[in-house]
């Protein structure tokens, strides 16, 4: 694959949109407490709805819900050997992929429907074998891969290209956007799952709407956004409109937007962990049955029973290791509108999640970290980061010398790089 960091040579395979040249102590108990609590809610949930009268109705329709997403098995199941291997047993990647799809009464008042959708936020979420920590990486829509021949829906067959990312859903849904990812990362994907837009807003509305922190007031037209500076609840369409928005928030780039969409996942997570969601019965089925409504998977979770395996391990989880990050990128050599990698630092972050070996977030990443802040990064908070640029040589060649030799597992025991990010226990507003 073309080494997208530096300035590579004229691909020779086909070149998709966008690859022009145009440039432009009793805390503890407390927390132990918590989240048992949350996983027996949860649990005894699922087991009163499997048990008989109007309790298997329920359970029916949520088990019902969900959509099994057979044709991508069937053509990953073509490529297996091509596939990555996982190296770790029992540790778990997830693509969770948000459709932009204008497809349905509900999705079509976002757009002229085409035919076509592409994926508007794609989510890498690697869970630690250990279930200790959650950590979910943003894959920007616009960066510059190589997209694999993949199926279409008329049963033809795409020709491999270097283009935006979100090509490979387009062309191909979900089966060719994992090809993609898993040839750029080399990481296996475990399990997928895609939402659209009603299902986005249907959990967000399940919950009571979510809390965010504006530092100055909304007015966007586009999104139908008009919100006072400070903290604010927003409904689902609220919700949706905040995290799509792009250019009247923030500064306009597809980062801000990506941070804005994390710190968000992040409320959203503390609110249905919240004990008044997972233990009122009254609470926690209108949010099963949004999240599991506008949903299609793999085969092997798409039940309510395959869902609850998956996520039972995680109540142990603390909202201080789920993290979100951004892969480290940067603007494309031949189209500043366009993303490429930022390497070593994307590599590197791929061999920590390889080998389930653990990585630190941090919103201004701390100096000699082994993981330094992106091009984005750099242009908010350009006098810190000036300083971090002058030392990455250091930090980079003591890194090889330390693991030179040891092979891809030495990451586990390396010390944690830190990325720029954030967790789900953070205040914005603090």
């Amino acid at each position: 694959m073309t080494d997208t960091a530096g300035a590579p040579s004229a691909p020779s395979r086909a070149l998709g949109p966008g690859a022009g040249a145009s440039a432009t102590g009793a805390g503890l108990i407390r927390r132990r407490r918590r989240r048992w609590v949350r996983g027996a809610g949860v649990g005894l949930v699922v087991v009163l709805l499997a048990a008989g009268g109007a309790g298997w109705a329920v359970y029916a329709k949520l088990d019902g819900n969900i959509t099994s997403d057979k044709a991508a098995a069937a053509e990953l199941a073509r490529y297996e050997k091509e596939r990555p291997t996982s190296l770790v047993r029992g540790a778990q990647n997830i693509l969770v992929i948000g459709s932009d799809s204008r497809s349905g009464d509900e999705n079509r008042r976002y757009g002229r429907d085409s035919g076509t959708e592409r994926s508007d936020t794609t989510i890498l979420l690697h869970l630690a074998a250990g279930r200790g920590s959650a950590t979910a990486v943003s894959l920007p829509r616009d960066l510059m891969v190589d997209v694999p021949g993949c199926l279409r829906p008329d049963g033809t067959r795409s020709e491999p290209m270097f283009t935006m990312f979100n090509y490979a859903f387009q062309v191909g849904g979900s089966a060719c956007t994992i090809r993609t990812v898993e040839r750029l990362t080399n990481i296996r994907v475990d399990h997928h799952m895609v939402v659209d837009f009603h299902g986005f807003k249907d959990m967000v509305d399940a919950v009571d709407g979510v809390e965010v922190c504006l530092a100055e007031p909304i007015r966007d037209k586009a999104a139908k956004l008009r919100l006072p500076a400070g903290r604010v609840t927003l409904d689902g369409e609220q919700a949706l409109g905040y995290v799509r928005a792009r250019k009247t928030l923030g500064n306009g780039s597809d980062t801000d937007r990506m941070d804005r969409q994390q710190r968000f996942l992040g409320a959203l997570v503390n609110k249905v962990q919240s004990n008044d969601v997972l233990l009122n019965p009254v609470k926690l089925y209108p949010v099963l049955d949004a999240a599991t409504s506008s949903l299609t998977t793999d085969p092997d979770l798409a039940s309510l029973r395959g869902l609850y395996e998956l996520v039972r391990g995680l109540r142990d989880i603390p909202t201080e290791r789920v993290q979100f990050l951004t892969v480290p990128r940067e603007s494309y050599v031949y189209n500043a509108n366009r993303d490429q990698l930022v390497e070593p630092e994307a590599e590197r972050l791929f061999e920590r999640l390889r080998s389930d070996a653990p990585v630190e977030v941090a919103e201004k990443v701390p100096r000699n970290s082994a993981a330094p802040a992106d091009s984005a990064t750099k242009s908010r908070n350009s006098a810190e980061n000036d300083e971090e640029s002058d030392e990455r040589a250091d930090g980079e060649a003591s890194e090889k010398a330390d693991g030179e030799g040891s092979g891809e597992p030495s990451a586990v025991n390396s010390p944690a790089p830190t990325f720029r990010g954030n967790t789900a226990a953070e205040d914005a507003c603090a």
